[in-house]
C-alpha cells in the first residue's frame, strides 16, 4: 500500500509543481494598458469652445466633361421608382465661396448619398467636408443625415470632425441655389454650417 502511495506522489508531483508555479504567476501583479480612463480638457489641449459659421456652395455635377458624382449602385426598383429608391452616388464635389463653379474653391464634399425614401425624394447623406483654405485648411467636418431635396431648407447634423474641428457638433442648413438637369444633371446648393468646436 505504501508503494502505491509513493507511485501516486511521483506521478502527481510534476502536476503539483506546475500548479504551484502557475499560482505564483497569478498572484504577481502584471502591468497592463487601461481600456479607458478619464482625461481633462487640459490634457487634450482643448481651450474655450467656440461657435463658427461657415458659408459655401456645394457643386454636384452628375454629367458632362468633368463629373464629380458617380452612381455605383442601384436597386431592382430604382428605374421604376418615382424617388429613384436605392441608388447610391459616390461624390467628390467642389465647395466654393460663391455660387459660380469658377469662384474660389475652399474644400471638397467627399462621401456618398443614396435615395432612402420610397415615397418622397429623401437622400441619406454621408459626407466629409474637407477644407483646403484658410485656418480650416486640412480640417474636416462629418455630416450624417437626411436631405429632403425638395424642401426649401434642409438641416443635417454635424456628427464630428478632425483637425481644428475635433469634437465638433452642430448642423448644416442646405438650400438649393440651382438645379440644372439639362446642363449637367446636378445642382448647386448653398450651405450655412454652424459648428461648435475648440
Amino acid at each position: 500500500m505504501a508503494a502505491n502511495n509513493i507511485y501516486i506522489l511521483k506521478i502527481t508531483s510534476p502536476i503539483f509543481a506546475i500548479l504551484i508555479l502557475s499560482s505564483n504567476l497569478m498572484i504577481t501583479p502584471i502591468k497592463s494598458q487601461e481600456f479607458s480612463r478619464e482625461v481633462s480638457k487640459e490634457e487634450m489641449g482643448l481651450k474655450t469652445e467656440k461657435l463658427s459659421h461657415l458659408h459655401f456652395y456645394f457643386h454636384d455635377i452628375v454629367r458632362g466633361r468633368h463629373p464629380t458624382a458617380f452612381r455605383v449602385a442601384e436597386s431592382a426598383i430604382t428605374k421604376s421608382s418615382t424617388t429613384r429608391f436605392g441608388f447610391v452616388e459616390i461624390i467628390d464635389d467642389p465647395l466654393t465661396m460663391g455660387p459660380n463653379i469658377s469662384s474660389k474653391i475652399v474644400g471638397r464634399a467627399q462621401g456618398m448619398y443614396a435615395s432612402a425614401d420610397l415615397n418622397n425624394l429623401g437622400l441619406l447623406m454621408v459626407l466629409n467636408y474637407v477644407f483646403t483654405e484658410g485656418k480650416f485648411n486640412g480640417s474636416t467636418l462629418s455630416i450624417l443625415g437626411r436631405n429632403a431635396v425638395y424642401s426649401d431648407v434642409r438641416e443635417m447634423p454635424i456628427v464630428g470632425g478632425s483637425g481644428v474641428f475635433r469634437f465638433a457638433r452642430g448642423y448644416a442648413r442646405a438650400s438649393s441655389h440651382e438645379i440644372n438637369m439639362q446642363k449637367n444633371g446636378g445642382a448647386v446648393v448653398e450651405y450655412n454650417v454652424y459648428v461648435f468646436h475648440y
